[in-house]
């Protein structure tokens, strides 16, 4: 694998993770294929090769119809998040496709309240280039504990 691949799914991640701390979810979706999966399960789950997950969006038209009801509709306590996503490690790269992961930890912060581990794992990514551009085909976000605090709103 040349450089010039490490360092553009390095971009991608960082602009991944720039994207959604920054509350620009609408462009959230762009960083996806149409056809694509993104998928926030339990490690155990996971693990245990079940298909339960906290959520599970199968299209970019299911990502468009989430910002649209993260934004309108979804009645939640607002939040910041910020993320620290350890440099990907990249699998294999065969017939323009990429299959990389990363370790993440996700720090919440409300209102008041002092900043908190929100959620961590790792992500499991299926990277194709669109238009001379990288975007997740499936990503798949193992969360390593069997909860998660109150409710998942915004993307991890």
């Amino acid at each position: 694998m040349d450089a010039n691949t490490r360092f553009a799914v390095q971009d991608l991640y960082n602009d991944y993770a720039a994207c959604v701390d920054n509350t620009k979810f609408e462009a959230w979706p762009d960083f996806f294929t149409d056809e694509c999966i993104y998928r926030i399960v339990s490690r155990e789950n996971y693990d245990a090769g079940l298909p339960s997950s906290s959520l599970m969006l199968e299209s970019r038209a299911m990502l468009l119809d989430r910002v649209y009801g993260m934004n309108e509709t979804i009645y939640h306590a607002p939040y910041l998040q910020r993320h620290v996503i350890s440099a990907p490690r990249i699998h294999s790269v065969e017939g323009g496709v990429i299959r990389a992961e990363a370790n993440y930890v996700l720090m919440g912060t409300k209102l008041d309240t002092p900043t908190e581990v929100f959620n961590t794992g790792r992500y499991l990514d299926t990277i194709v280039s669109e238009n001379g551009k990288l975007k997740f085909k499936e990503r798949i976000c193992v969360f390593d504990g069997d909860l998660v605090p109150n409710s998942i709103v915004y993307p991890i």
